[in-house]
């Protein structure tokens, strides 16, 4: 089996992630809510932006808003909510391929499980190259295997973002490991750096002491990420004027707060909801636990380590390849409350070790986990599917051509949900453009009824 690592380009090799052309790339995901996928999503296209593609991002599922539009918009990347109509939307991928189409795009890159299914068909009707980047292992094996192998087929590189996550899907028959690339999460590392002012600032909102040694965890609360285990945990190892701030929002928070209860955690136990200023967060923080079942390589501890925090997760999914037990911090079983308490308690009884750990676990998030190493390692990716597209030709009309022009056909235009005409823009159709190519004609008006 062979799974091919992309790195990024080295300070030797970095002009591999500039490309000679002008890309038009366009990311599809489910929706622009708080998530990992999300969050790499707006890294990866700002940097996109940056380096001067055309770079827009597509939200596709019933409720596509969310809090990363905003952030898109701020970077500059062109934000277009498309929502699916109730169930199975027939006319889902004929929508997108006449909007790639009408955008002139160069590529399609598809996020996860719902765009899969409908826009890696959408971008081979519009005959560009199409990246699929698969953040976890889905869990609905038997429910939907038949759409996404169909969808799959579409594809012509599946990223995963740790090699462990590859391997497993490659085991378990949903990728082709042919086609299969790992390229590392990456965060913006210029957000996270440990900041004694936002430490002193978000402990006096939170009412927490100076002195406290205060616990953290970031993420959903959801049964996957059994947070009851580090409440259990935490009831052994925080001293009392500790504090464990757990951060999120989901079905299992009534739950946990009963359970905090249970245990005598309720004026420890700091059930903060969903923020999105997690830097600062973070520089509050003495240590980070993540008590998860399952997980492939989650954001959170990436931002963790680069916040300066030691770390203290159990041994599932990906982890293992980002922390080093006994380094960066430590790793523990999962379903053990025993072993995560007495790891806690370690760190909070020797803040030199502590300390220690976190100066190398932000050391490593620094080398090996940043945005930029992400989007030069994509950008590599782009380079070869694009110059393989140019070594077999680009055809004279694609499928997509004749989608675009369903104002000639009322019928269709009405299945389709096309309230207008979607006028072909007076540039190339998905090749790779140059500046000059650019400036002769203008993106055309699209509208399209969603």
């Amino acid at each position: 089996m062979e799974i091919r690592d992309i790195y990024g380009a080295g300070d030797r090799d970095r002009r591999r992630a500039e490309l000679p052309w002008k890309l038009a790339i366009a990311h599809v995901v489910s929706s622009l809510k708080a998530g990992d996928a999300e969050q790499m999503v707006v890294d990866l296209a700002a940097r996109q932006r940056a380096a001067g593609h055309d770079v827009s991002v597509i939200a596709i599922a019933d409720d596509p808003d969310g809090p990363r539009a905003g952030q898109l918009r701020r970077r500059g990347v062109e934000v277009q909510l498309l929502p699916k109509r109730p169930g199975f939307d027939v006319s889902m991928t004929a929508r997108l391929a006449a909007l790639f189409r009408a955008r002139g795009l160069s590529l399609v890159h598809v996020h996860n499980q719902l765009p899969l299914i409908y826009a890696a068909p959408a971008g081979w009707l519009h005959r560009v190259p199409v990246v699929h980047t698969k953040y976890g292992v889905s869990d609905d094996l038997q429910g939907r295997r038949w759409l996404r192998s169909a969808a799959a087929a579409c594809v012509d590189a599946h990223v995963t973002v740790s090699r462990p996550t590859a391997e497993t899907l490659v085991s378990q028959g949903q990728v082709d490991a042919g086609k299969l690339h790992v390229v590392s999460s990456g965060i913006d590392l210029s957000r996270f750096a440990p900041d004694p002012v936002a430490r002193a600032r978000v402990r006096a909102e939170l009412g927490i002491s100076q002195q406290a040694w205060v616990l953290g965890s970031v993420g959903r609360l959801s049964a996957v990420k059994n947070h009851a285990l580090l409440l259990r945990a935490a009831a052994q190892a925080l001293p009392k004027d500790g504090r464990l701030l757990l951060v999120g929002d989901g079905p299992e928070r009534p739950r946990l707060i009963a359970l905090a209860r249970e245990l005598g955690l309720s004026e420890r136990a700091l059930f903060v909801g969903q923020r999105y200023g997690a830097p600062h967060i973070l520089a509050a923080l003495d240590a980070f636990a993540l008590s998860s079942i399952a997980e492939s390589l989650p954001l959170a501890v990436l931002e963790a380590m680069a916040a300066g925090l030691p770390i203290v997760a159990t041994a599932v999914g990906s982890l293992p390849t980002a922390l080093t037990d006994g380094y960066t911090g430590f790793l523990v079983p999962p379903g053990d409350a025993a072993a995560l308490a007495a790891r806690l308690t370690e760190l909070h009884d020797n803040p030199a070790l502590a300390a220690r750990m976190g100066r190398y676990g932000r050391k490593v998030a620094l080398q090996r986990y940043s945005a930029a190493r992400m989007f030069e390692g994509y950008m590599d990716l782009y380079t070869q599917l694009l110059l393989r597209q140019l070594n077999l030709g680009v055809p004279a009309i694609r499928p997509s051509d004749l989608l675009a022009q369903v104002r000639s056909l009322p019928l269709l235009q009405r299945a389709l949900g096309v309230s207008a005409a979607v006028e072909a823009p007076g540039r190339g159709r998905g090749a790779p453009r140059s500046d000059a190519a650019d400036s002769a004609g203008g993106r055309a008006p699209i509208a399209l009824s969603i």
